[in-house]
């Protein structure tokens, strides 16, 4: 029998539970899938708490990595036996398991450069780091980014890659041990907002230009500090909101700050063209396939320590990636 951590519930870590179930057999268009690793990512717990509703009982968890056990009818993009990772949104919900029945549509085939703990930890990550950096702003060599979260999954991806192209990284950290970590994958300077006041030190790393984009995965905390950190007709991404929704404003305050532009993307809109997602992956496995991008795994659970591992993802006690093993 496979294992499966489900909720019945909306609520906090406590809410999630490990079952036993019976998997089956895949349906057209499905497989079957045995899972290696599994991506452990800040946006299970919106599933998690409510923020982003699903029908309940629900499974969670929308990453992972394995081998494909069984094919529906109809599958055409991969076959049994092959190495495969995924990531997406309700359409592959569930992957805190061992085995599971899901759509075919998602899944990438691994390269063999590519491990599955590898994959697991930065299939979601690294392709958010794609689409941020290869589709969002065009970049020029020179160009300066404010990174929050630079010690993060997706931090340390991004700073590593915005290295690649020639910009300049400003990471924002909450320790010095984070922004230990955060230097040594790619930024050029690191702000520890814990007392350390973010846009005046941007203004004063920039010659008081500011930055031309700021990656904001905080959100209610971090809103007003990235929109002053940037320069007359800069880009804030708002890519996340660790600490809570922005509050609601008027739009003329972009205005007001300089002719600002704002965006809140997400990585599923970046990766429903299979061409374009082909693409995006292509980059970054060659990349982490070539070791020009690391991939930092730093916590590493089992299914029975779910509700651990969501308690420290919220804590913000972990850094780089955390997955499960299976």
């Amino acid at each position: 029998m496979a294992r499966i951590v489900r909720m019945m519930e909306t609520g906090g870590p406590e809410v999630l539970r490990l079952e036993k179930v019976e998997v089956g057999d895949p349906g057209p268009g499905q497989v079957r899938i045995r899972h290696v690793a599994v991506g452990l990512n800040y946006a299970d717990t919106y599933f998690r708490n409510g923020t982003y509703p699903v029908p309940l009982p629900s499974g969670i968890g929308v990453e992972a990595a394995g081998v494909i056990q069984a094919v529906g009818e109809g599958v055409r993009n991969v076959a049994v036996g092959d190495r495969v990772t995924y990531t997406g949104f309700l359409n592959t919900l569930g992957a805190y398991s061992s085995e599971r029945i899901m759509p075919a549509a998602p899944l990438i085939r691994l390269p063999e450069s590519i491990g599955f703990e590898t994959a697991a930890a930065m299939t979601m990550r690294g392709l958010t780091a794609a689409y941020l950096l290869r589709r969002i702003h065009a970049f020029r060599p020179g160009n300066t980014i404010l990174l929050h979260a630079a010690a993060g999954g997706v931090g340390l991806i991004v700073s590593q890659w915005a290295k690649l192209l020639g910009l300049t990284v400003i990471g924002t950290v909450s320790t010095d041990a984070k922004a230990a970590i955060a230097a040594a994958h790619g930024c050029d300077y690191t702000i520890n907002y814990s007392h350390e006041d973010v846009a005046q030190r941007v203004r004063e790393l920039t010659d008081g230009q500011g930055v031309d984009v700021v990656f904001d995965s905080v959100g209610k905390t971090t809103f007003m500090s990235s929109l002053d950190s940037l320069r007359r007709r800069g880009t804030l991404v708002c890519v996340g909101t660790a600490s809570g929704p922005v509050p609601p404003f008027d739009p003329v305050l972009l205005a007001m700050k300089g002719s600002l532009f704002l965006t809140r993307p997400a990585l599923a809109d970046y990766i429903a063209d299979p061409a374009e997602k082909a693409e995006l992956a292509g980059e970054l496995f060659d990349h982490v396939g070539a070791g020009r991008i690391g991939i930092e795994i730093h916590q590493t659970y089992a299914l029975e320590d779910a509700v651990q591992a969501h308690r420290d993802l919220e804590s913000r006690r972990t850094t780089g990636s955390s997955i499960f093993v299976i």
